[in-house]
């Protein structure tokens, strides 16, 4: 593949199948995205105090960073796969791997950690018995399989679930930055700068790593490039104008509700912190029961679009001998349908073993913020590694032909470029030694699947990038 070279064929031609628009791109970025995790964060990082809203704009400005990177490198390489793809074109086969595989993990495990806020909403919602572990788990396997069935019927019709269920979701919305935010600065309940009870740095950086999965989906537009039609142009507007949207929500609905919620409340209601802010608004618990029915609606709508981006990751590593064959094939209605099924049982699985090992008083709203922490943490791990992969790919493309091809943007680029690195590197310290530890387990798993993979094409007489072993 060559940077300057483009296909022969004509848009009309290479869209042939491509079923996304900008419009199903846009809102795949921005379901991915407000998910659950916008509804989750505020009882995750409300023991933090007013300094979550200051780390949430650092996070934003370095979630930015991340979209117009992701844009700017489709633009050179429209392919399915994202980070895998540019980290595998610039750095070979070894290097996207290390991609591809930890990023496969944060599709999967962050549904687990979706649906533990979409379950915890869902009992809020029809006022099930929260303590009840069963009922937790039945839910649960209810919201991981029913995106599964809807993206198994089709793209098209898991485009038109998302654009559907990515409107729903701003109704709570819109009220809660404007409405909301309003009563907020009326009643003035704000808490303190720092209410960690420990020191300014460290709460900074775990409250990030917190944060950062609220805004895991910035890339699922570049993922999922084979699939949009007119990538080059359509995924980089889809990618800078959903993150800008969620960045804005994001900000001014954690004001809200920091100024809505008295800090103890907060804490006490953890992943349904919304729907509590609506009951303090309007008294008793109707305002409550309508806000968590939006909140059902959005969740659904995130497991939706990152369902589908469980089997486009490892569906693109596949295709180039990367990844298990099983993944590279596809239904009659251009459906990867391995994929899905094998996500979305590793996502059950994770989610009944985090319910299984969570005590009976510990699975209210509360005590699931425990489970969900756990979660959040790892995957932001996990996807650390191919954002600074696709950071690193971006900086030696700049410093080798992009200060020749683009001098007029070479600075801005670089700027960009670095501090997405950088960016990405803070997720993993923030992360904390537990998460890392565990994710460092995961990706070492990886490896030894590469080497069966290495050993199948070395008996297949098939090339291996950087294979010295015929000299030795």
């Amino acid at each position: 593949m060559s940077e300057t070279t483009k296909p022969s064929t004509t848009v009309e031609e290479a869209d042939k199948g491509r079923a996304l628009g900008l419009p199903q791109a846009t809102a795949l970025i921005v379901g991915g995205i407000v998910g659950t995790g916008l509804f989750g964060m505020p009882g995750l990082v409300g023991s933090y105090g007013m300094m979550s809203v200051l780390t949430l704009v650092v996070v934003t400005i370095g979630a930015m960073a991340l979209a117009l990177m992701f844009g700017s490198l489709v633009k050179r390489i429209p392919a399915a796969g994202g980070p895998y793809a540019y980290s595998r074109f610039y750095f070979g086969d070894f290097a996207g791997f290390t991609s591809a595989w930890p990023y496969w993990i944060t599709a999967w495990a962050g549904n687990a950690g979706i649906v533990v806020i979409w379950t915890n909403y869902v009992i809020s919602l029809f006022g099930l018995d929260n303590q009840s572990r069963v009922i937790a788990m039945v839910i649960a396997m209810i919201g991981l399989w029913i995106p599964a069935f809807v993206n198994l019927a089709g793209v098209k019709n898991m485009g038109a679930f998302q654009v559907i269920t990515t409107i729903l979701k701003f109704v709570p919305l819109v009220f809660v930055v404007t409405v909301g935010l309003v009563f907020a600065f009326g009643r003035r309940n704000f808490p303190e700068f720092n209410t960690s009870g420990t020191d300014f740095l460290t709460a900074f950086s775990t409250c990030a790593a917190l944060l950062l999965f609220s805004y895991l989906g910035v890339e699922l537009a570049s993922v999922a490039a084979g699939k949009i039609r007119n990538p080059e142009k359509n995924v980089p507007r889809a990618t800078i104008l959903g993150t800008l949207v969620c960045g804005i929500a994001y900000i001014l609905s954690l004001i809200a509700i920091l100024g809505i919620v008295p800090t103890d409340t907060l804490n006490e209601s953890g992943s349904a912190s919304f729907s509590v802010a609506m009951n303090e608004i309007f008294g008793g618990t109707w305002a409550g029961t309508i806000m968590s029915a939006f909140i059902v609606i959005s969740g659904i709508g995130a497991l939706n679009g990152w369902t589908m981006i469980c089997a486009e990751m490892p569906q693109a590593a596949a295709n180039e001998d990367l990844f298990p064959k099983f993944f590279a094939k596809v239904s009659k209605r251009g459906v990867p349908y391995w994929g899905i099924i094998f996500s979305t049982a590793l996502a059950s699985a994770f989610t009944l073993f985090a319910y299984l090992t969570t005590a009976s008083d510990e699975l209210s709203a509360a005590g699931s913020t425990g489970v969900l922490g756990i979660l959040v943490l790892l995957t932001g791990v996990t996807a650390a590694v191919p954002y600074f992969f696709s950071a690193l790919a971006q900086i030696f493309y700049l410093m080798t032909k992009g200060r020749v091809v683009q001098p007029k943007t070479f600075a801005k680029d670089m700027v960009i470029g670095v501090a997405a690195m950088l960016f990405s590197f803070w997720f993993v310290f923030g992360s904390g030694e537990q998460a890392t530890f565990y994710a460092y387990l995961i990706i070492l798993i990886g490896y030894g699947v590469l080497t069966g993979l290495y050993i199948r094409r070395k008996r297949n007489n098939l090339p291996i990038q950087g294979d010295q072993s015929s000299a030795v």
